[in-house]
Formats: C-alpha cells, sequence, structure tokens
C-alpha cells in the first residue's frame, strides 16, 4: 500500500531568492497548500512586494546568502514570525555565462559564494534546527547543468555539480546518524525565469514554467523524494546517456543542440537582467553600472537569439571540439556585472 502523502497544512518554510522566478513560484504553491512562508531575497523591496501580493501567510525579509549572519538572522526572524522552522528551500543563485577561457576571477568567485557557498550555509544553519527537533526537510535547488558538463557554463555547472554531490553527503550523514531529517535537490530543465532568458534552444525539448518546478518541490515535500528531475522523463534521458559510449552519447546530444543551449546565449539581450540582479546587491550597484554593460567598442559577431532558461537534459555530457563546432563568442568584459538572485 502506498504511502499517503506528508500533509504540508501549518508548517513553516523559508526559502532563499524568493522574490522571482522558482522561489517566488514555491512561495505561492505553499501558501496554496496551507503553509506559512519567509521570504528571503537580497533585493528586499522586491521581497516586501512578492509577499504583499501573496497575502497575510508569507512574511519578506532582508538575506545575503553569502553571509552567516544574514542567513541565520534570515533564519532567526522567519521562526520568531512564522514558528520553527519544517522546510528550507536553497533557491538563490546567480547564472553569468560566457566562455571559460575568458571568465574573470570575481564571476566565479561570485557564482561559488552564491551558489554554493549559500547552499552550504543554509543548509548548516537549518541542520542546527532540525537535527535537535529531529524534523525538518531541506530542498536544494541544482540544475540539470547538475548532471551534465554544459558548454558556456562550466562553473556555473560546476557549482550545480557541488550541489548534487553535497546534499548526497549530507543525506547519508544524517542517515548514520539516526536523524529524521530529509533533504532533497531539484534539477529543472530549461525555465522560463529571467535567469534563464534568451539562452540557445535544444531541438525537440519545452521550456518549462516555475510553476512545474514549484509543484515538483511540493511533491518532493509530501513524498521524500530525494532526487527531483523535471520534468521526470529527464531521468531516463540521463540513465540512457549513462549506459552509451561516450561518442554515441556526445553525438546525439550535438544532434539535440544540447550542446549550444549556453552556448547559444544571446548576451545582448541578457544584459538587463544582468543589470538588475546587480543593482540588487548593494556591494556591486555604483552609477557606473550602465556604462559597464555597453558593448565593446569595435564589430559584435553574430549570435543566435533563441530563448531557453536551464540548461537541458541530453545524453551528451562534452561539447564536440572547437573545429566540429561554432566557438562561443569571446566577449571578455560580458561579465563584470555580477547578478545576484535567485534561480
Amino acid at each position: 500500500m502506498a504511502k499517503q502523502p506528508r500533509i504540508l497544512a501549518g508548517e513553516i518554510a523559508a526559502i532563499t531568492g524568493a522574490a522571482r522566478g522558482i522561489g517566488r513560484a514555491t512561495a505561492q504553491a505553499f501558501v496554496r497548500h496551507g503553509m506559512r512562508v519567509a521570504i528571503g531575497d537580497v533585493d528586499a523591496d522586491a521581497a516586501r512586494q512578492t509577499a504583499a501580493q501573496l497575502g497575510p501567510s508569507t512574511v519578506a525579509l532582508a538575506l545575503d546568502v553569502t553571509e552567516r549572519a544574514s542567513f541565520a538572522a534570515f533564519l532567526d526572524g522567519a521562526e520568531e514570525q512564522l514558528g520553527p522552522l519544517d522546510v528550507l528551500v536553497n533557491n538563490a543563485g546567480i547564472m553569468p555565462i560566457g566562455r571559460f577561457v575568458d571568465e574573470d576571477d570575481l564571476t566565479a568567485r561570485r557564482m561559488v559564494d552564491i551558489n554554493l557557498h549559500g547552499v552550504i550555509l543554509g543548509t548548516k544553519l537549518a541542520l542546527e534546527r532540525m537535527v535537535p527537533r529531529d524534523r525538518g526537510h531541506i530542498v536544494n535547488i541544482s540544475s540539470q547543468a547538475g548532471k551534465f558538463g554544459t558548454p558556456g557554463g562550466a562553473t556555473y555547472s560546476a557549482t550545480k555539480h557541488a550541489v548534487v554531490g553535497l546534499t548526497e553527503a549530507v543525506r547519508g550523514e544524517l542517515r548514520l546518524m539516526g536523524a529524521h531529517v530529509d533533504v532533497s535537490y531539484v534539477m529543472p530543465y530549461v525555465v522560463n525565469t529571467e535567469l534563464g532568458s534568451h539562452l540557445g534552444k535544444a531541438r525537440g525539448l519545452k521550456e518549462l514554467q516555475p510553476e512545474q518546478v514549484a509543484d515538483a518541490i511540493v511533491e518532493a515535500l509530501q513524498h521524500r523524494i530525494v532526487d527531483v528531475w523535471v520534468p521526470k522523463s529527464a531521468k531516463r534521458q540521463y540513465t540512457l546517456g549513462t549506459v552509451m559510449p561516450r561518442a554515441l552519447a556526445e553525438g546525439v546530444g550535438r544532434a539535440l543542440k544540447a550542446d549550444r543551449v549556453l552556448a547559444g546565449a544571446d548576451h545582448d539581450m541578457r544584459r538587463g537582467y544582468e543589470l538588475r540582479a546587480a543593482r540588487s546587491e548593494p556591494a556591486l550597484a555604483s552609477a557606473s553600472e550602465p556604462a559597464a554593460l555597453e558593448p565593446p567598442a569595435g564589430p559584435t559577431p553574430p549570435r543566435e537569439h533563441d530563448s531557453a532558461g536551464e540548461p537541458p537534459v541530453a545524453v551528451a555530457s562534452a561539447a564536440e571540439p572547437a573545429s566540429a563546432e561554432p566557438v562561443l563568442d569571446p566577449a571578455p568584459e560580458r561579465e563584470r556585472i555580477i547578478p545576484s538572485g535567485g534561480e
């Protein structure tokens, strides 16, 4: 007999990067299931606006996931205003993209700090509360880039691989401790959010809406699912790719243009997202930001103009050598403005 789904009504959740995108959709889904939700975001004004729109079951709190004091204050505030924490969703993340050899060190550090260190901090701080109570559930938002190396997003892929490994390891430790705390990681395909805008498009693969990812998170809580593939069919594709010879798997991926989702991004069209996200982080805001986003002098190389979102699932795990596919547009100054916010 199948287990009854866990009842979520009355539970308390905190979500990072929840003012927009997947985080906002998840907060909305939680409220619909009778949960009370703390909306954390580096953009405090946007967090307050989202909370006002979602109703009295939510509170808005400022949050910088890279700072322990800020993260601890966020969780403390959530518990003071709503009650003991049952669920933490580590959603905040950034995705500046471009060719790895042109990526500056600040961009790489910021991605690791937000996408990985933020998840590490949140997981530790939540476990400090959940383990003594012997209950709770932590959900870490990864990506299908966490299972594949995605050309055009090498450091981003690295951070999402790390989130998968972190979650699996913590789950094992909790089991050895005998702690009844659940952990999950969520791997969406292309998502129609600001973070995932103006990317390339793989053949035969449809982008997701944030609400689809939110529904998958709700299902993970209800049924204690560990590895959450969105859509579910992506898991079958991944499994198939692992048993195929590498050359064949990579060939199929190239045929689907899976290796062009980030590599084919329209960087000019993505600048609005990067500027907005950079402005939401006080440490990076300055009057010089718009100038930093102006295209460099000289002719602009041609770019693809498809729109998608998160990196796709495909049986390919690596790109063809540069001689076989068009190289990525170098644009070394493209990622000087570093966004921060939700997935």
